[in-house]
């Protein structure tokens, strides 16, 4: 059995203790990984804080260097990789090879970016200047649905801006995470980039460690807001992407058969385990029979499976308790909806759902209201847009959204009347790496990604000189 460490201070090593990881495919321990405790973290912030001057002091282009010698050394690793996001994660083969390939793709954009001085104001009589300096410390905490491309969007801005990182991965999916280490550990100084496992104990502890200046978290609404709270105090910089329950907006002009494919792959890639998956369909009522026959015939037809076995589209919910979570939106769907595909586990080892499709069903269902994290998809009917719209941004989420139409420029019309971070119009999820996302209401704080998130991990300083 391959050996996992953790890396501190410029060495890999093993945990306190270790934890059991679970291959969701089977429901069965595939491997162990070193579970750290508070010594171990607390001598990570120390490193890092040791570590910061001197990379920091590095400057752009040495610090370009070294990130691109370490996105090379993930891509000599890439096949390595991909297998173990599948065996931890479930997801298809071909699904943790775009992970992967986009990793790389992060850090090498990110290495590449610079942020220079910018001149506010320049006289005979006076040079007003703001620079960008780095923070310090970050913490970078991921969850378990993508667990390489989400760190690596905050790690590769941290590290160019001049920051040290600690990662601390999701309990479930915390391997891929400790081989990045193990790459990184010969090329990066020591303390610069670390890593810390744990099982969900260490994350309240990092979040207020008064070593850490900032705290970039993807996860859950409630444990988002556990993490503001726990830098209030000393009023610590922190970045949350959080919860959503995106709505598809299907207007009245678009042709069924052409949007069908696109809202399905938007709510059931990765097993609808996305944030910024399509979480309820809105449907006018001209529409309604042939979008929902359309998308049971899709959820009947995909093929569901080990992420390691040829052909699979979806695989399985990623951790157990998040399938019995599931399992009780399927509870809900019977109740206040009617089924149309799926609708049930699936008959064998692991954490297998149907995909799941849900018509007839109001806004005050559980599955309409909450972000259901499974590939259960409800659809609603709707009258008026201006009707839709308001059902649409009663929602205390707002991370993305899509609305689906024949007209783009209609389509962008109404995207800006939705109260979301991000709204696609007839496509989903493309997010270049120049492009600034971040959600609003409960969704969650700042920005990554573009100039903004580089900007999120740096102190704005202005000096005013007078000449």
């Amino acid at each position: 059995m391959t050996e996992y460490h953790l890396l501190i201070d410029g060495a890999l090593e093993a945990g306190a203790a270790t934890i059991d990881v679970v291959n969701p495919a089977t429901a069965r321990a595939f491997a162990t990984a070193p579970r750290a405790d508070r010594a171990q973290l607390d001598r990570a912030v120390a490193a890092a804080r040791r570590a910061f001057p001197a990379w920091a002091a590095l400057g752009y282009p040495a610090r370009r260097e070294r990130l691109e010698a370490f996105a090379d050394a993930v891509a000599a690793r890439f096949d390595d990789f991909v297998a173990l996001l599948t065996l931890e994660q479930g997801k298809p083969l071909a699904q943790a090879a775009h992970e992967i390939g986009g990793t790389i793709a992060a850090l090498r954009y990110f290495a590449a970016q610079t942020l220079e001085p910018h001149v506010i104001r320049a006289t005979d009589l006076e040079r007003i200047t703001e620079h960008r300096a780095p923070l310090g410390v970050v913490a970078a905490i991921t969850p378990w649905n993508f667990p390489m491309i989400l760190l690596m969007l905050k790690v590769a801005p941290a590290l160019v801006t001049g920051n040290t990182v600690i990662a601390k991965p999701a309990a479930t999916t915390p391997l891929t995470t400790l081989l990045l280490g193990e790459v990184a550990a010969p090329i990066l100084p020591a303390g610069v980039f670390q890593t810390i496992a744990d099982a969900n104990d260490l994350g309240a502890a990092l979040a207020a460690h008064t070593g850490v200046a900032h705290v970039s978290f993807t996860g859950s609404t409630a444990t988002g807001k556990k993490v503001l709270v726990a830098t209030a105090d000393r009023l610590a910089r922190s970045t949350l992407e959080l919860g959503g329950n995106d709505a598809a907006l299907v207007l009245d002009d678009a042709d069924v058969a052409t949007v069908a494919p696109g809202i399905f792959a938007a709510a059931m890639l990765n097993a609808g385990q996305v944030c910024l998956a399509a979480k309820r369909v809105y449907a006018p009522a001209s529409l309604y029979e042939a979008l929902c026959a359309a998308l049971a015939a899709l959820a009947d037809a995909a093929v569901v499976g080990d992420g390691l076995e040829p052909g699979t589209q979806i695989g399985p919910v990623q951790n157990r308790v998040q399938y019995e979570k599931v399992l009780g939106y399927l509870a809900d769907a019977r109740n206040s909806g009617r089924i149309i595909a799926g609708g049930e586990a699936i008959a064998r080892d692991g954490y297998f759902i149907a995909p799941t499709i849900v018509r007839d069903i109001g806004d005050s269902a559980s599955l309409v209201r909450e972000e259901q994290f499974g590939p259960v998809l409800p659809i609603l009917s709707y009258d008026t847009l201006d009707e839709a719209i308001e059902r649409i941004n009663a929602s205390d989420y707002g991370l993305g959204g899509t609305v689906w139409t024949a007209d783009p420029a209609r389509g962008e019309d109404v995207a800006r009347r939705i109260d979301s971070g991000t709204i696609w119009v007839n496509r989903h999820l493309d997010l270049p790496f120049d492009v600034a996302f971040g959600g609003a209401k409960q969704s969650g704080i700042g920005r990554q990604q573009g100039l903004a998130g580089l900007e999120e991990f740096t102190q704005a300083r202005v000096v005013n000189v007078a000449l």
